[in-house]
C-alpha cells in the first residue's frame, strides 16, 4: 500500500492531523462492455488505496452504466466538447490519472492534467494487428481485466478476484407485471444484438436457435434489434418474448440478472451477465476470445461455453467488427452449429 500524503503545515498543539485524500481519475470513454470490464479497477482502487477519492471520466451516453456505482465519488461526462470539460477536470487537481482507453482523446486529457501522475493501459495494437491481418497469434493469454489491473499495480493495487460489478438503480428494476405470465417462473435470456453485424448471428439462425429451445425465452437488445426480434418471436410469440426496444439498458441488465442463464454474442450484455455471475453460452463471429475479452468471473467458478467456427483462414478479420462480412460469405456465423448450441442449452436447463 502506498504512503498517503499529509499536511506539512505547522499544527497547533492538540489538533488532529487529517490525511489528504488521494484524488484518482479513471478514464474509459466507451463502450458498454469495455466500461463494465473496468469495474474491478474502480472497486480495487477505492478499497485498497487509503483515502482514495475516485473520479471516472466517460462519455455522456454511458452515464447510466456508472452513476449507481458506489465506488465512484464523482462522475465526469464528456458531451463531445473536450474544451468545455477540461477546465473542470484541471480544477480537481488529481494526484493520479488511470487511462484505460489510451487514445488521442485521453492524451489531450493527460496533457491538460500535466501535474498529475498518469498510468496508461497497454492496448497491444501491434499484437492485435498481427492476429487480424496475418493470423499470427502472439496475444498474451491474459484477460483484459488483468491487463487493466496491471495499469494500477505501481500504486500497490491488486486484483481482489471479485470479478465485475454492475449496479442497477431501484427505479430500473423491472416489475413482474411488465413481463408475460409465461415467463414468471424462469426464462433464458438470448442477446440478439451486437454493436456490429459481423458479431451476431443472422436473424434466420437466431430464429432457428430459439425455435428449438423448449423453454421461455426473452430476447434482449436495443431498439435497433426490434424488427429482428419480432421476426424471431413470430414463430411462437407466447414462449418467445421480444423485449428489444421496450427497456433501457439498466432494465435489460435487470432481465439478465433474473434469467436462468444467457445465450449471447460478444457484446456488452455478455459482460453484464458475467458481472451477475450468470452462466453464459457465447457465440463468436469475426472476433475471437483470444483478444482477452471472454466472460470474466474473477475467482468465481461458473460454466461458460464458447462457440466458434474453427479453421477459417479469414478469422478474426477485425478486433471490433464490420457492418457486413468483408468477403461476403459470413462463414463465421453461417456455419455455427445450432444443434450443438441447443443441446448445450438443454444440458444447462437439466442441471439448473
Amino acid at each position: 500500500m502506498m504512503d498517503v500524503a499529509v499536511s506539512t503545515k505547522p499544527t497547533p498543539a492538540g489538533a488532529e492531523v487529517f490525511p489528504k485524500p488521494v484524488k484518482v481519475l479513471i478514464i474509459r470513454f466507451s463502450s458498454i462492455g469495455d466500461i463494465v470490464l473496468t469495474t474491478p479497477v474502480i472497486r480495487c482502487v477505492k478499497k485498497q488505496l487509503l483515502f482514495a477519492e475516485v473520479h471516472y471520466l466517460t462519455r455522456y451516453a454511458f452515464k447510466s452504466l456508472l452513476e449507481s456505482n458506489p465506488y465512484i465519488d464523482k462522475l465526469h461526462l464528456l458531451n463531445d466538447n473536450m474544451a468545455e470539460l477540461l477546465p473542470s477536470l484541471i480544477k480537481e487537481q488529481f494526484d493520479y490519472v488511470i487511462d484505460l482507453h489510451h487514445n488521442v482523446r485521453t492524451l489531450k486529457v493527460k496533457r491538460a492534467l500535466d501535474s498529475s501522475v498518469a498510468f496508461s493501459f497497454k492496448k497491444l495494437n501491434v499484437q492485435k494487428w498481427l492476429l487480424t491481418a496475418l493470423k499470427v497469434n502472439v496475444m498474451p493469454k491474459v484477460h483484459i481485466v488483468d491487463r487493466y489491473m496491471d495499469t494500477v499495480k505501481t500504486l500497490g493495487i491488486r486484483n481482489d478476484g471479485m470479478g465485475l460489478d454492475y449496479f442497477i438503480p431501484d427505479q430500473d428494476r423491472v416489475p413482474d407485471n411488465d413481463l408475460p405470465m409465461s415467463h414468471a417462473f424462469g426464462f433464458i435470456g438470448v442477446v440478439i444484438g451486437a454493436a456490429l453485424n459481423t458479431k451476431k448471428l443472422p436473424t434466420e439462425k437466431l430464429k432457428e436457435l430459439c425455435s428449438k429451445i423448449d423453454y421461455p425465452i426473452i430476447l434482449l437488445g436495443g431498439p435497433e434489434d426490434k424488427p429482428s426480434g419480432d421476426e424471431i418471436a413470430s414463430g411462437d410469440s407466447i414462449r418467445i418474448y421480444n423485449s428489444c426496444g421496450k427497456f433501457n439498458l439498466n432494465e435489460s441488465a435487470d432481465l439478465v440478472r433474473r434469467s436462468k442463464f444467457i445465450i449471447t454474442h460478444d457484446t456488452g450484455l455478455m459482460h453484464i451477465a458475467a458481472a451477475f455471475k450468470k452462466q453464459i453460452i457465447s457465440i463468436w463471429g469475426n472476433t475471437v476470445p483470444e483478444f482477452g475479452m471472454d466472460p470474466y468471473y474473477g475467482l468465481a467458478s461458473q460454466p461458460s461455453d464458447e462457440f466458434e467456427v474453427k479453421g477459417l483462414w479469414c478469422r478474426p478479420c477485425s478486433k471490433i467488427g464490420f457492418a457486413k462480412c468483408p468477403l461476403g460469405h459470413f462463414k463465421c456465423m453461417n456455419k455455427q452449429d445450432i444443434e450443438k448450441i441447443v443441446q448445450t442449452t438443454i444440458i444447462r436447463l437439466a442441471v439448473k
